[in-house]
């Protein structure tokens, strides 16, 4: 069982949330996921995928704050799909020390790197905007640990494939975890640049 062997926070969080077992998905993932793998993560929708992006990301940054620069970064599509899973988030992390921050296009860049600055734990943003700041020097990956996608269907548009290949370029070494529907070429090309070796979930 995946939960059995997650932080006692987590745990404790899943109870209060009388979420007893996991679904097939993250009965299968997550401990792949855990491994510190490259994973590509294929599901259909309500499958668990949003769940086990939060749990893994939690598990792997130990469900507490250190230093000021992301441990973990979530690119979504857009604003809508940030501040949803932003407040994903805070239900698993009202109890605990880790600090999530949203970004988007519609919010002024200099804004988001000085509150970037500030210290934060894990940054979910959008294709666009994380690069902005990559280029701008506004987030540093020096303490990266994983770099996720949510719904990963979204790199087909060009803009977004893009701005994706320039930031992985800036990244040294972490985990990537990219979840999706279907297993789409765009996808499996990452595997000649950024997902070596990784691993497939399918269900």
């Amino acid at each position: 069982m995946p939960f059995k062997k997650l932080h006692t926070n987590i745990k404790e969080k899943l109870e209060n949330l009388e979420i007893a077992a996991p679904t097939p998905f993250q009965r299968k993932s997550i401990p792949i996921i855990k491994s510190g793998a490259n994973v590509y993560c294929i599901a259909p929708k309500d499958s668990g995928k949003t769940t086990a992006l939060i749990l893994t990301t939690l598990q792997k940054l130990k469900c507490e704050a250190v230093g000021n620069t992301p441990r973990a970064i979530i690119l979504v599509e857009n604003k809508e799909k940030a501040l949803e899973l932003y407040a994903d988030f805070l239900i698993y992390t009202q109890h605990n020390s880790l600090r999530v921050y949203v970004g988007y296009e519609q919010l002024h860049i200099d804004v988001q790197k000085s509150e970037i600055f500030e210290g934060i734990d894990i940054l979910i943003s959008t294709p666009i905007t994380i690069n902005k700041l990559f280029l701008t020097n506004g987030v540093s990956t020096s303490q990266l640990k994983i770099f996720s996608i949510d719904d990963a269907e979204f790199l087909v548009q060009n803009t977004a494939y893009n701005a994706l290949m320039s930031i992985t370029q800036s990244i040294d070494k972490c985990q990537f975890v990219i979840y999706a529907e279907k297993m789409h070429p765009i996808l499996e090309r990452f595997e000649s640049y950024f997902m070596e070796y990784s691993k497939k979930v399918i269900i």
